[in-house]
Order: C-alpha cells, then structure tokens, then sequence
C-alpha cells in the first residue's frame, strides 16, 4: 500500500496493534516544523509522545476502556523530505486520504500546526461536509505570515479560504490580529480564552455532522503545557483539555490531529505526556 511507502518505523504508542487492515483508527506522526515562528523543535513531538505513552495505564476511568480492545495501528512516522513544505504537505495529503479512503480514522501527531492543512484537505474528500473544531491559543487565520501563506499562522484560513470548509469552531483563542478577529466574526465560530463551556453550548448543533479535531497543544496554559513552540499566557487548564475531549465523544468524529508539542523546550516531559493522554483518550473515545 502507498501509505508505507513514505513511512519510518518507530517505537509503538502504547496498545497499538500490528494489523493496518483490521484496525479502526491509525496514529501517524507527520514530523514537519519548517513554518514555526518562533521556536522549532515539534518534528520531534511523535517519537517522545510514543515513548512517554508507556507511563500511561492502557486502561481510561474518563470511559471505562482499555486500549486493548481498541483496534487502532500506528503506522509510525512520515519520512518527509526536510525543508520541502509543498512535497512535505502533498505527502501528508496523499496518506491521510488513503487512510480516510479505506474506511479508517487517521489521528496525526505533528509537526507544526501547518500540517492540519493537508490533513483536513484529505479527510474533507470523503467528508465535503467536514466540520472543524479547533482548539488553539491562537486564531491562525492570517492570510500570510512574513509574506508567506504557508505558515503555520494561517493554517485555518487557508481552511477556510482555500478548502471552503463553512463550519469551523475554535476554542481557547487569546491571539490574534485585529484583521483575524474581524475575519474570524464573519467566517469562523470564534470562543475566546475558554473551551469546555462554549463547547458544551454549540453541542447538539454539531451531531451528526462528520468532525475534525485539531489541537494546537498551546491552548493549555503553559504551566500545564509549557513544551511547546509558541506559549502564550491565559490558557486552559490540562484538566478542561481534558473535560473537552469527553464532551466531544457523542459526535461523529472522523479525524484529530495533535500539534505543536515541541519536547525540546519541555520540563520533565510534561507537555508530551499529556498529549499521550490525549491521544489515548481520543482512540478511546472516538474509535467506536
């Protein structure tokens, strides 16, 4: 198949299988960090995040699951060609719609926040009606960020404008240009500085729609998440981070992606090890 053809195998997140074909949901880590603004470093997210994974019980008392009985593969990491955003981006693009296109939902590991771009794009082909909630301490829905439009500043207007995705949500946004919050009141559903209550509120209006999830890991407060490439005070707490994810479990979610962990700057891998919670409650919890 395709996909394995661009991959590099590494160490297995915690209770992954080893059957591509019988598993619901595949982990993919996507190492690209090319269009940081600050600090780099989040291409090395998915190796750490596997490894801290074995800190964690494969059982969740959020949902009274165990990921043993959760069919889900992880595929290791995309071998990306380094400092080639266009081919990088196309070879995203190419393995999560092969992944969607054969029935499975693919949970990526970034990367830096540009990468959710291709990964909706992919996901959008089975799922034109594709919803995005976005969780993120910033708006990134610049049209260009130092002259460039392919950034990770602009990662969900170019969502907007360039995929024509109408539904877009986003949680925990403390910053931004006035330009994007002007932008933001017309084309997206923009929450400021909170999540699990604006979350709970819009609830019933996304089921039954098909969901993406991205995570930028910077809505957690950086004295819950200081890891991370761009920290901005004023955040959420791990724990609403959390509180979300289980909100989120009665919608029809059909992709998620987790960014911008950047293990480099982390203190005694905080950052990464709640991003390895997250993603195993999200396996739990949206593989069905």
């Amino acid at each position: 198949m395709g996909l394995f053809n661009n991959v590099e195998y590494t160490n297995n997140f915690i209770g992954a299988k080893d059957n591509y074909y019988e598993a619901k949901g595949v982990l993919l880590g996507a190492p690209m960090d090319y269009t940081v603004s600050f600090r780099p470093g989040s291409r090395f997210a998915a190796k750490r995040i596997r490894e801290v994974s074995y800190n964690l019980e494969e059982y969740s008392f959020y949902c009274h699951k165990d990921l043993t009985d959760c069919p889900f593969f992880d595929a290791g990491d995309l071998a990306l060609p380094f400092g080639n955003v266009e081919k990088s981006l196309d070879i995203i693009y190419q393995s999560v719609a092969q992944i969607t296109k054969d029935g499975k939902i693919p949970f990526i590991i970034g990367g830096d926040h540009l990468i959710s771009y291709p990964c909706i794009k992919g996901v959008k082909e089975k799922y034109p009606d594709l919803a995005v909630l976005h969780f993120d301490a910033h708006a990134d829905l610049r049209e260009d960020y130092a002259g460039e439009n392919q950034s990770h500043a602009t990662v969900i207007g170019k969502v907007v404008r360039e995929l024509g995705v109408k539904d877009v949500y986003q949680f925990g946004i403390r910053s931004g240009t006035k330009d994007e919050w002007e932008f933001a009141q017309k084309h997206t559903k923009l929450f400021p500085f909170s999540a699990a209550e604006p979350l709970l509120k819009v609830l019933e209006e996304l089921k039954g729609k098909p969901i993406y999830i991205t995570i930028d890991i910077d809505v957690v407060d950086p004295a819950f998440a200081p890891g991370t490439g761009t920290p901005e005070a004023g955040g959420i707490t791990s724990k609403e981070l959390l509180d979300c994810l289980k909100i989120m479990s009665s919608l029809n979610v059909v992709g998620f992606d987790i960014i911008e962990v950047a293990p480099v700057y982390d203190i005694s891998d905080i950052t990464s090890v709640l991003a390895a919670k997250v993603i195993r409650e999200s396996l739990l919890m949206y593989i069905k």
